[in-house]
């Protein structure tokens, strides 16, 4: 059954864990304010950049619950979850399935609504706002990257690439897709139909379709999944590209331990929650 939490949680605030049920917790004490975090790892990011954490996170979920309903059974996929998303960091989302990753991923690219609880953006709480204006929200601020490629396979790998500015008042740029395309290895596939590719090559256009708008946000699910470990390895070079030379926020579910070893923050997932692990990020490295 969905409860609330009346009293104020315990939040970590660098991951967004809620600390409430716990005890013997990590702390930092900053500007006469005493900070609990889950473990030793969000302890010490805390510590070498605590103004930072002490501002607002780009992503904010705060007690989100999650209820589908059939009409004859209610599951109950978010519960209470709290989570936050720095700006510039590459953090990945792991856990086993059915643990809420990917409807996490939904919430925070506003493909899906929670039930209850707030989603904020930069401080600002989009929670409530229309179908239009996160739609438009969304074509502006998102790049979504799955692991079925969903490219439409009558149109080139160009024309594909380019399909989220049919549904947003942006134009091309046509600068920034010929650098990506020729970084990505694809100027002489631009012509070329999704069954002309390879898998790599088409996952490489669903990451440029994801690029076209200039996200700040590049989320992705299972990006390597459908993909074999060298060609998996190739994406995952150009996702850290993406990270450490063009700034990218990146938040990726995944089973690959290879790319949570290259994340800034790992959090990891059960039932519905963040799980409380302060040695995950350390077993992961």
């Amino acid at each position: 059954m969905m409860k609330h939490n009346d009293t104020q949680p315990i939040i970590d605030p660098v991951c967004g864990m809620d600390l409430s049920e716990f005890k013997d917790l990590k702390t930092v004490t900053h500007a006469k304010t005493k900070r609990f975090f889950c473990g030793s790892f969000c302890k010490g990011r805390y510590e070498k950049a605590p103004e930072r954490y002490e501002g607002e996170p780009l992503m904010k979920l705060s007690n989100i619950w999650k209820v589908f309903d059939t009409g004859t059974i209610k599951t109950e996929v978010l519960k209470g979850l709290h989570l936050h998303v720095w700006e510039g960091d590459f953090t990945v989302i792991v856990g086993p399935s059915g643990s809420g990753k990917s409807t996490t991923l939904n919430m925070v690219g506003l493909l899906d609504r929670p039930s209850s609880g707030k989603i904020y953006l930069k401080g600002k709480d989009i929670t409530e706002l229309d179908d239009d204006r996160r739609a438009e929200l969304r074509s502006r601020t998102f790049g979504f990257v799955f692991q079925q490629y969903n490219l439409i396979p009558w149109l080139t790998a160009e024309e594909n690439a380019l399909l989220p500015l049919v549904f947003s008042t942006a134009k091309a740029n046509e600068k920034m897709l010929k650098h990506f395309f020729g970084e990505m290895v694809l100027k002489d596939r631009m012509e070329h139909r999704p069954s002309e590719l390879s898998g790599g090559e088409q996952q490489r256009i669903a990451l440029l379709r994801a690029l076209v708008n200039d996200p700040a946000i590049l989320l992705g699910d299972e990006p390597t999944g459908n993909l074999d470990s060298i060609t998996g390895g190739k994406i995952l070079d150009i996702l850290i590209d993406l990270h450490k030379v063009h700034k990218k926020t990146l938040l990726i579910v995944t089973h690959d331990l290879n790319i949570a070893k290259k994340a800034d923050q790992v959090i990891s997932f059960k039932d519905g929650r963040l799980v409380r692990n302060g040695t995950v990020h350390e077993k992961l490295r």
